[in-house]
């Protein structure tokens, strides 16, 4: 067994992911602080050809050394927007045609491992700020909220695995229809 070369991998370019089929998933960060965690996010959406990030309220946006740092040019392939708070996305997000989840441990969550996404065909998943979660006002606008099952002594995990892992889940779901 030997590990792949850059060439052996077959990625394809900026221009090609432009152009490529997305999975039907927007990651919404709701005022992200650290700047790896956001360029970490975009790293994760490039894998998965998330169609869009929405970067809210204090969350840095590109172009940024310490967000290319991790981000390692996922900043320039993956689409993304600004909005300057969260629940005017949330209401962009729905005009759009997009279910929108909060990824974040309330009373009605649901657990990651039990959402059903069978009828869902366009979803947006907000992940929330480093201390305080996702912001009480977008968790009212959302139509649910996913949670990630933890056994340990903590009670939460880094936003961008977090991120991660909820992507990765719902790409596994999705891509049942969306071939990818």
């Amino acid at each position: 067994m030997k590990k792949l070369s850059m060439d052996e991998l077959g990625r394809i370019s900026v221009d090609e992911y432009k152009q490529a089929d997305k999975t039907p998933i927007v990651i919404v960060l709701d005022n992200i602080r650290s700047l790896n965690n956001i360029g970490s996010v975009f790293r994760t959406a490039d894998a998965f050809r998330v169609c869009q990030i929405m970067l809210c309220g204090i969350t840095a946006t590109p172009p940024h050394r310490d967000i290319h740092k991790t981000a390692l040019g996922a900043e320039v392939s993956v689409d993304w927007k600004y909005f300057e708070n969260t629940t005017d996305c949330i209401e962009y997000l729905k005009a759009e045609g997009y279910k929108v989840y909060a990824v974040e441990q309330a009373d009605e969550s649901v657990s990651l491992q039990n959402f059903d996404i069978a009828q869902h065909h366009k979803i947006a998943i907000i992940l929330g700020n480093e201390v305080d979660g996702v912001d009480d006002e977008a968790i009212k606008m959302s139509d649910g909220c996913i949670e990630i099952p933890q056994y340990g002594t903590k009670h939460s995990l880094n936003v961008s695995i977090a991120t991660g892992i909820v992507v990765w889940d719902i790409f596994t779901k999705l891509n049942k229809w969306y071939k990818i």
